[in-house]
């Protein structure tokens, strides 16, 4: 397993004041015109994209979605017209996506960014000291013992507290997931996503996720485009941004995304017309 930085995602980090990320806080750079729609696409495109909020709406539970079968066909469609250059980035574990989607061995950069399987089915995985994140799993489970309405997800080298069905216990999720991320030291953050705070290790983002894929076959030397709908996705927006790609925000909210989408369906019929525009010119 590969276990090198690139230089490129050196720089798609963003430096901080604190170990608590800047989307963590909330401040977030509105994109300056930001449009309420999503490009034309040049047949060169590489995509990068979310999976939850973005592909498919959002659940209670993270383990109640389900792929329906039009998304599978959409993916392998969109893969086919794009050369092999999709790859979903995501904050869920490798191996659950795999399991989510049948195993279609797909690019995929998971816990965001922690692990990543290029398009050589090669996994380069992040070195992160796990007996600390094991004793802060375990806390966290006695706040969930306590408190029923949250939901631990344990992704292997993230700690996610989602906290949807209880949105009154929001701050007692950031407070505790804070003092934790102090006990562990410089090796992990915080980071805010829609009702959850997460532990996840510093540095790994999904902006240095894209910015390696695009390194790479088939991504390299094409226009990226990257779509997301969370405080997490804003790493990527930026990235994007920075190399002169497409950033589509899905859903309310400010955003570094220059372009929205309003929700999943749209996104999924945006991606059909690429399909669509590709075999016309096929």
């Amino acid at each position: 397993m590969s276990r090198t930085r690139s230089r490129s995602a050196a720089a798609a980090r963003r430096p901080t004041a604190s170990r608590t990320s800047r989307s963590a806080s909330g401040k977030i750079a509105r994109g300056e015109s930001l449009r309420e729609t999503a490009p034309d696409l040049p047949r060169s495109t590489g995509f990068f994209l979310d999976v939850d909020g973005t592909l498919l709406d959002i659940a209670d539970h993270p383990q109640l979605i389900r792929i329906d079968d039009d998304l599978g066909r959409l993916l392998n469609a969109l893969r086919e017209a794009a050369g092999g250059a999709l790859a979903l980035i995501t904050g869920r574990p490798v191996a659950e996506i795999d399991r989510l989607f049948a195993n279609r061995g797909m690019c995929v950069a998971g816990q965001h960014g922690a692990e990543r399987r290029d398009s050589s089915g090669t996994m380069h995985r992040h070195e992160v000291p796990l007996a600390g994140l094991r004793e802060a799993g375990e806390r966290l489970r006695r706040l969930v013992a306590e408190h029923p309405a949250l939901v631990l997800e344990d992704k292997g080298m993230n700690l996610a507290l989602h906290y949807r069905r209880a949105p009154e216990l929001g701050a007692a999720v950031r407070d505790a997931i804070g003092r934790l991320v102090d006990e562990l030291g410089d090796a992990f953050e915080m980071q805010a996503g829609k009702m959850v705070f997460e532990i996840k290790p510093s540095g790994r983002n999904k902006g240095v996720a894209i910015a390696e894929f695009l390194e790479e076959a088939p991504f390299r030397g094409r226009v990226p485009v990257f779509i997301g709908d969370d405080l997490t996705d804003e790493f990527g927006f930026e990235l994007i941004n920075r190399v002169g790609g497409h950033s589509v925000k899905v859903g309310k909210g400010s955003s570094a995304a220059r372009w929205r989408l309003p929700n999943a369906a749209a996104v999924r019929a945006w991606l059909a017309r690429f399909i669509a525009r590709h075999r016309e010119d096929a």
